[in-house]
């Protein structure tokens, strides 16, 4: 095949006998200026990664990437230009790691708080800088080496440890400046006398702050997702106690499994519990949300009728809101109304819904806080198919304020370690990262699904190896485990809730269902179906009460082991 080098970035990959043989490409996409996926073909030979994009311009290649001691990870490089000669991938891997690792060590100003973590740093530097030298003596050579991509190798290593560490001390920095009422200050201060628009009113306060995006001066709230399905006192006695409100996910072929014919009674006696015994806020939602695993057959009859389409949503979305409005305080009323679903839809389609549906909402409960949720947070999701009926997640915020769409919170959808697409595993900094981009919507921000599994992904059915293979979600540090499910969440609840923009965050089950197919993501409760805990629970619980107790510091989980 024949290929344009004006559209073309190449990769060196090595295994440990030399330019690799085989290389796996899960979860490989091309990303453009602002993050925004691009479509690509992308192909593995002859110890080369090969890129062929379909537009010209520098690019981003992301892709897992297994880092011993640190896990398997989908990670990118930074935007780089056409050329025939190829890159060595974890050189370019770990360049983009020492680049976002600089900048969050500026824009979080840390240089003189970050204590024992600049040690790391520094590693990371002189790591990085013999990997260089290494990479330029393989080059006089002629090739790049084994021994090139071994010191590149262990440069990524170092980078992603010192980013991780710099992403919690930050943590704890905005954490102590959140508690201590700080923030309250600064978001109630007059706007510095230089400046003389919004914009440079809001850059100033981040630039003194060291974080985007609003200030929230009350601690972030913290609750749990609990299936219908399954309702006994053990895990109603677990629950009390432990959380500031609970969610209900009110999938849609649940609370209509036949047209017309609402099953409520499962919904309803959790809610009466909250509401009457437990005195918990309740979130419920998303309503609409058009994912395979939410959307009722009876609905495809109308995929390519979008007026009837339209109407039968509202419809759902009245019926829903009229019965609870008395009960529920905080609706996510969309979902991945952005990316790749079970109906397809055009981007003026999906603006259409997500207003009329806050607009309904609005309409019925004046009162209640509305989110809109994103389910794809990363986005690759606009590089599959050409990206065709899909919007890049950030200009479908961007849109839904310019329309402008009157919704109170964006939700993030933050799901890791399931074998689904875009929930591969991620570090820490790029989580963190992540958020603060979405902080520069100006919306307060809210984790309405947060999660990893307590074991590793099941094995997959027979004939189903292939569709794992591909979207095998990789492990953080370690293979996902009960203890490992506990410190992610630790460190990444402490990371989230120290996010001065961040008003909420819940877990995605609170309790394995007794059913497989009623969970969010299989082992990814905080309890079993019999209201055991897993360790989890515990750091849930603690993060919660440190935030109640307005404590200077998180809790955390160690980094590198």
């Amino acid at each position: 095949m024949a290929y344009s080098p004006r559209r073309m970035l190449t990769f060196a990959v090595f295994d440990s006998l030399g330019p690799a043989k085989q290389w796996s490409l899960r979860h490989a996409h091309v990303l453009g200026p602002d993050d925004v996926a691009l479509p690509a073909e992308i192909r593995f030979e002859g110890g080369l990664i090969r890129v062929q994009k379909r537009i010209s311009g520098s690019a981003a290649l992301a892709l897992q990437h297994a880092v011993p001691g640190a896990g398997v990870l989908t990670l990118r490089t930074c935007l780089l230009p056409d050329r025939e000669k190829p890159y060595l991938l974890p050189l370019e891997l770990a360049r983009r790691q020492i680049m976002l690792l600089l900048n969050k060590l500026e824009e979080w100003v840390l240089f003189e708080s970050a204590g024992g973590v600049m040690d790391l740093v520094q590693k990371a530097l002189d790591s990085f800088t013999h990997a260089l030298v290494v990479q330029s003596r393989g080059e006089a050579a002629g090739a790049y080496s084994a021994e090139s991509a071994a010191a590149a190798g262990a440069a990524l290593h170092d980078t992603l440890l010192a980013s991780e560490a710099l992403a919690l001390a930050a943590s704890k920095s905005q954490h102590t400046k959140r508690m201590s009422g700080e923030i309250a200050e600064l978001a109630s201060a007059p706007p510095p006398p230089n400046a003389l628009t919004d914009h440079e009113t809001k850059a100033s306060r981040s630039a003194v702050l060291g974080s985007p995006g609003r200030l929230l001066p009350d601690s972030p709230k913290v609750g749990a997702a609990v299936s219908s399905a399954h309702f006994t006192p053990e895990l109603c006695n677990a629950a009390t106690g432990g959380l500031d409100f609970i969610t209900l996910p009110m999938r849609w072929l649940e609370m209509e499994p036949s047209e017309g014919k609402y099953a409520f009674a499962k919904t309803d006696r959790w809610i009466e519990w909250a509401v009457t015994k437990a005195k918990l806020p309740v979130t419920a939602g998303p309503i609409l949300d058009l994912d395979p695993n939410s959307v009722p057959e009876f609905l495809y009859i109308w995929e390519h009728d979008y007026e009837t389409l339209r109407d039968v949503i509202f419809e759902h979305v009245k019926t829903l809101v009229t019965r609870y409005r008395r009960t529920v305080n905080t609706w996510t009323v969309c979902s991945g109304l952005h990316a790749t679903g079970a109906l397809t839809l055009s981007a003026e389609q999906a603006l259409d819904l997500t207003r009329g549906c806050v607009t309904i909402v609005r309409k019925l409960q004046p009162a209640a806080k509305v989110q809109i949720e994103i389910s794809q947070p990363w986005g690759e999701h606009t590089a599959m198919q050409g990206g065709a009926k899909t919007i890049p997640p950030m200009l479908y915020c961007e849109w839904l304020n310019q329309l402008p769409v009157p919704y109170d919170a964006l939700g993030i959808r933050l799901q890791m370690g399931v074998p689904e697409p875009g929930r591969s595993t991620r570090d820490l900094m790029a989580i963190s990262a992540m958020l603060d981009r979405y902080a520069q919507i100006d919306k307060p921000i809210a984790l309405t699904c947060m999660g990893v599994p307590s074991a590793p992904p099941a094995p997959p059915a027979k004939g189903d190896t292939a569709d794992l293979d591909d979207l095998d979600p990789g492990y953080w540090h370690e293979p996902w485990s009960a203890d490992q499910q506990a410190r992610w969440a630790a460190q990444v609840g402490a990371i989230a809730a120290s996010k001065p923009y961040v008003q909420s965050l819940c877990w995605q089950d609170l309790f394995d269902p007794a059913l497989p197919q009623d969970a969010w993501m299989p082992a990814g409760g905080m309890m079993s179906a019999s209201a055991a805990p897993k360790p989890g629970w515990k750091a849930l619980r603690d993060l919660r009460q440190a935030l109640k107790d307005r404590k200077p510091t998180l809790p955390e989980a160690e980094t590198g082991r």
